[in-house]
């Protein structure tokens, strides 16, 4: 058998190309895309209840206490779904700037 010494390993398997991402890198810039993702949804949960702050409905399908109580929630929930289908682009911009001050553009 032929002796595999450091000259017959390929110095692309020993150092990463420049292209390459470490699992580190990968994982911080999956971390920036939720955080830019949570603040659009945050972003836009605020604007839905400014959105639907007069809008009673009539009953027997509105009103009372238990609407007021959870209208918080359906905006939330409105606003993520918004969110993960593409929203309105905020968290694009978020995240380009995060990778920029990260320094992973």
């Amino acid at each position: 058998m032929a002796d595999l010494t450091a000259a017959a390993v390929p110095a692309t398997l020993i150092q990463p190309t420049a292209g390459a991402q470490s699992a580190a890198e990968l994982a911080k810039r999956g971390e920036i895309k939720q955080t830019a993702q949570k603040f659009e949804a945050s972003f836009l949960s605020v604007m839905l209840q400014q959105m639907f702050e007069g809008v009673d409905t009539p009953a027997p399908f509105g009103g009372g206490p238990g609407e007021s109580m959870f209208k918080s929630f359906l905006t939330d929930a409105m606003a993520k779904t918004m969110t993960a289908n593409g929203g309105v682009g905020i968290a694009a911009s978020v995240q380009r700037e995060m990778l920029k001050m990260q320094g992973l553009h």
